[in-house]
């Protein structure tokens, strides 16, 4: 159950990330760039220079540190579970969450490729943000379908103070708080009425 300071700071968060969106969308006209359905594009001179800006890969190779070259196979190797859990995690949300009656999470929301676009970024620079894009939106989708996953089986705040709270966080019972938990478990797993209205509005 949420109080009503806790829902203020809630909503004053989610005021916050939306200015912080219309901000980071300003950057549109200050590098010449708009956003077209998922297709970033730019003015044909600033293009132009972006183009006269890319280092060839030859360059790019010889001025590289010895050792990130030799670390590379490790970090593509991790995409090996990287893709396992991408597939895992998807298809347990798509068989449990209509058991449970948890709104799904939006893949697209979190895995966002489209630097590789960029026309200053050579060929290893374009797959290396592909990589970084798709690794680092999965470990957001993820921990937002653990997040939704914890409020449904086990809504409990940590006695110790945790590193990161995620989108649910705030909902969850107070550590020690027996009488509330019982008392209220069944409402707090159906509360996902912010994310249904999200959706809604969102279209």
């Amino acid at each position: 159950m949420l109080d009503d300071h806790i829902e203020a700071l809630i909503a004053k968060i989610k005021k916050l990330e939306k200015e912080l969106s219309q901000e980071i969308q300003k950057k549109e006209e200050e590098f010449y760039y708009r956003i077209s359905g998922k297709k970033v594009r730019f003015e044909k001179e600033v293009k132009r220079r972006h183009k006269a800006l890319m280092q060839k890969v030859s360059r790019y190779l010889t001025e590289a540190a010895l050792l990130n070259i030799l670390t590379t196979p490790i970090i593509w190797f991790i995409l090996i579970p990287a893709l396992f859990l991408d597939l895992s995690v998807t298809l347990y949300q798509a068989i449990c969450f209509p058991v449970y009656a948890i709104p799904k999470v939006r893949r697209s929301r979190y895995i966002v490729i489209d630097r590789h676009a960029l026309s200053y970024l050579n060929v290893i620079e374009k797959i290396n943000c592909v990589y970084c894009g798709y690794f680092n939106g999965l470990m957001g989708y993820v921990r937002e379908i653990a997040a939704r996953t914890e409020q449904y089986w086990c809504p409990i705040k940590h006695a110790r103070r945790v590193g990161a709270m995620h989108s649910r966080y705030a909902r969850f019972f107070e550590y020690g708080d027996a009488e509330g938990y019982r008392r209220y478990l069944e409402q707090v797993r159906r509360d996902f009425a912010d994310l249904r209205n999200e959706a809604a509005e969102e279209g």
